[in-house]
C-alpha cells in the first residue's frame, strides 16, 4: 500500500468506529508459537439481508487499515460499485498491524511487556486463520464476494483454498507465492529498518528513521520510471535540493506519522511467506483446488507483482478471467485506476 489515504466526501450512514473482537485462548501460529491473546479490529458498512447473500469482504494491503472506503475510494463506498447501499461489506485489520488488531505494539502477557522487536514470525495463512475467525464471530457461512489487491490479493487466495465458501474472487496485482524479487525488494527494506539502532530499543516509537528509508526504497517498486520522471522534474540548472529526493523523503516522513515501523517489519516478512502451495504439494496444485468464479487483474508496468504473476494465477484457476489495465503509476494503479477496475468488475459482479 502506497498511496496516502484519501477521505470520500459522501460518507452517509458510514459507521466509522472501529469494532473489536476479541479470541479466547491460544491462537497458534504457522511457525508452532503461540499468542496467548488476540484481537481483531475490523468494520463493517451497509446491512446484511435476510439470506446473508451479501456480504462483500475486503482484505486489505499493506499499511492500510479496516476501512476501504477510505483508502479504495472511487470503487468502495456510496455511489461507487461496492455500495454499501447494496452490500454488506467487512474488513477486518490484519494480523501483525497497528491499527487495533494484535500486532509488535501490543503488551506480550506472558512477560507483561510490550513485543516491539520480539513479535513473532506471522504468515499469510496466519492472517486469514484470523479472517476466519471473525467471520465465525460474525455468523457469516457464505461469501459473494472476496476481494483485495496486493497482499490482500495474497489472503484471498490464502482463504479460499483453506475455506471454500466464497461465490467468486476478485484479486488484483497480486501473485499465488511471493517470488525471489519481491522478497529481495522488502529484505532491502528491512536492512534499512535494522541500520536504525533505535529498532531495538524499548522505545514504542523505534525504528522510524529506518522505516522513513524503507518507504522510500518501497516506492521505487510501487511506482514506475516514467512517473517519477514526468512528475519530479528539476530546473535545468538545480546543483542539489532535487524534486525527486524532496518527493522520496516526504513519503517516508508521511509514513513515520502513522505507522509502526515493527508492524512494517513483520508485514513485510509475512508477505515473503506467501505460497499456497506450501503443504499442499505446490502452487499450481492448490491453485485448481479454487472453485469460485475469479476475476484477475494485472497492471501494465507494475514491477513488484508483474504481470506474469496474474497470468499463472489465471492459467491454473478452473473457473477464471483474466484482465490487463494500462496504469502510468505501476503497482499503485489497483488503488488509483478505479474506473477502469469497475469496468471490468461491475459486468463480473453482477452476472
Amino acid at each position: 500500500m502506497t498511496t496516502s489515504f484519501p477521505f470520500t466526501q459522501n460518507l452517509k450512514k458510514v459507521n466509522d468506529s472501529l469494532h473489536y473482537y476479541r479470541h479466547s485462548g491460544e491462537f497458534r501460529l504457522e511457525s508452532g508459537e503461540i499468542l496467548n491473546e488476540l484481537q481483531i479490529a475490523y468494520q463493517t458498512f451497509g446491512e446484511l439481508n435476510s439470506d446473508k447473500s451479501n456480504v462483500i469482504w475486503v482484505c486489505h494491503a499493506l499499511t492500510a487499515n479496516a476501512d476501504p472506503i477510505q483508502w479504495w475510494p472511487g470503487l468502495i463506498g456510496y455511489n461507487y460499485l461496492i455500495n454499501p447501499d447494496e452490500y454488506f461489506i467487512v474488513c477486518a485489520n490484519i494480523l501483525g498491524s497497528c491499527y487495533g488488531t494484535t500486532g509488535p505494539k501490543d503488551f506480550d502477557p506472558n512477560t507483561g511487556e510490550r513485543y516491539l522487536s520480539n513479535f513473532p514470525n506471522i504468515t499469510i495463512r496466519d492472517q486469514v486463520k484470523a479472517h476466519i475467525l471473525l467471520r465465525k464471530h460474525l455468523e457469516i457461512e457464505q461469501i459473494h464476494l472476496g476481494m483485495g489487491g496486493s497482499t490482500g490479493g495474497q489472503q484471498i487466495l490464502e482463504w479460499v483454498i483453506e475455506e471454500p465458501i466464497f461465490d467468486k474472487l476478485f484479486v488484483i496485482a497480486t501473485s499465488a507465492q511471493s517470488s525471489p524479487w519481491g522478497k529481495a525488494i522488502r529484505a532491502a527494506q528491512r536492512m534499512a529498518i535494522e541500520a536504525d539502532p533505535s529498532f531495538y530499543s524499548s522505545s514504542v516509537n523505534g525504528g522510524k528513521k529506518g522505516m522513513e528509508a524503507a518507504r522510500a526504497m518501497a516506492l521505487l517498486s510501487y511506482r514506475t520510471p516514467s512517473t517519477f520522471n514526468q512528475s519530479q522534474k528539476d530546473d535545468n540548472e538545480a546543483l542539489d535540493n532535487y524534486r525527486a529526493e524532496s518527493y522520496q523523503r516526504y513519503q517516508g516522513l508521511k509514513l513515520s506519522h502513522r505507522f509502526d515501523a515493527r508492524s512494517y517489519y513483520v508485514l513485510g516478512k509475512a508477505m515473503d511467506s506467501h505460497n499456497v502451495g506450501r503443504g499442499r504439494g505446490d502452487f499450481q496444485k492448490a491453485l485448481t483446488t479454487i472453485k469460485a468464479e475469479t476475476l484477475v487483474i494485472g497492471i501494465e508496468g507494475d514491477i513488484l507483482f508483474p504481470i506474469e504473476d496474474q497470468q499463472i494465477i489465471a492459467e491454473h484457476l478452473p473457473n477464471s478471467t483474466f484482465n490487463i489495465i494500462q496504469s502510468d503509476y505501476g503497482h499503485d494503479g489497483f488503488l488509483i485506476e478505479t474506473q477502469k477496475i469497475s469496468e471490468i468488475l461491475k459486468p463480473f459482479l453482477k452476472k
